[in-house]
């Protein structure tokens, strides 16, 4: 009878694996990789970015591109954050970190909004207030047409490549390309995202500060545009802090992955029911799990043990489950079922 029912359980586990559906519990996240690329083209379009702004400064002696190149010299600072905290991630779980070091991502990203806070939002702001009182005719207007025409372009390409990456990854989770870069686990793409956008529109700003001061001959626009350029970046980081808290704090997934989650379980051979299920992040695109479920049979304890131990492993063997832990269910607990 014991060896019978062995035979039964492992034909029940093939049948299982054999029909496993793709890994429903996750969010369908882009490759580490196209983030790690992603971050290094931001990374370098930034440098070149800052340079350019930084000369057209000394020679106009704007507020607004002083402004403008504070903001890509944040940014390029800030890619060296996010370039970390992608490496990070991908350490392997050890005996002192059994769910891995993916939320050491989240760390490194807060550290880079608040980079983005510091330097960029406040330095530009205060520069701007303290320019106010400045008079005179534009010095070298074309100048800073130029270089900021050519980091509109850089800015641009940089942002495209995020915009692309959170589009497919989007379409993935049937979601929409917004409500995904708010929601998503990964917060380089985010960061890259919404730090583009963010200099694609103070881009704009400085433009029509240094125009209106060219036509007006007042140096408060030129001064405006700074403080516009700070305001922009203030917004945006404090939403990067907020969105990192949440992911550092633990976040729970949505309910679209959780009842694809739900099913995964129930579908299984030896899964009658599903009474308990927690799934949260703990980095991008990773996740830990615990559920309780009913186990078909009633079988000894020893042979319950092992069949929960089994399907364990089962689903710590999907690449962004990192850890399972599964109990058996109450009787009177009441079941969970997929929408």
């Amino acid at each position: 009878m014991a060896e019978q029912e062995q035979d039964s359980r492992q034909d029940s586990q093939q049948e299982s694996r054999q029909g496993a559906q793709p890994d429903a519990a996750q969010e369908p996240e882009q490759s580490g990789n196209e983030s790690l690329v992603t971050v290094v083209l931001a990374f370098a379009a930034n440098v070149a970015i800052a340079i350019a702004k930084s000369v057209a400064a000394l020679i106009t002696g704007s507020a607004s591109m002083v402004a403008e190149a504070a903001h890509s010299w944040a940014d390029s600072g800030n890619e060296v954050f996010l370039f970390i905290a992608a490496r990070r991630s991908s350490a392997a779980p050890d005996s002192a970190h059994p769910l891995g070091f993916g939320r050491d991502t989240y760390v490194w990203s807060l550290f880079a909004a608040f980079g983005l806070f510091t330097v960029g939002a406040v330095l530009s702001v205060q520069h701007g207030i303290s320019e106010l009182g400045e008079r005179g005719p534009a010095e070298e207007p074309v100048v800073a047409y130029i270089v900021l025409g050519l980091s509109f372009v850089l800015e641009g390409v940089s942002f495209l490549r995020a915009l692309g990456q959170v589009r497919r990854a989007a379409a993935a989770a049937d979601r929409d390309p917004l409500h995904h870069v708010l929601h998503t686990s990964d917060p380089t793409v985010r960061a890259v995202f919404f730090e583009d956008l963010a200099a694609l529109v103070g881009i704009v700003i400085a433009v029509t500060g240094i125009l209106l001061h060219q036509l007006t001959g007042s140096g408060v626009w030129d001064a405006a545009g700074s403080i516009g350029v700070g305001l922009v970046l203030g917004v945006v980081a404090v939403l990067l802090i907020q969105l990192n808290r949440r992911f550092l704090i633990g976040e729970a997934v949505d309910t679209g992955i959780r009842q694809a989650a739900i099913q995964l379980l129930t579908d299984h051979a030896e899964v009658t029911r599903v009474t308990y299920l927690h799934i949260e992040y703990v980095g991008p695109g990773r996740v830990f799990v615990v559920a309780a479920v009913d186990l078909a049979g009633d079988a000894p304890e020893h042979t319950v043990a092992e069949r929960l131990h089994d399907l364990a492993e089962q689903l710590q063997a999907r690449p962004h489950i990192v850890r399972a832990v599964l109990t058996l269910s109450r009787a009177t607990d009441p079941t969970l079922t997929p929408a």
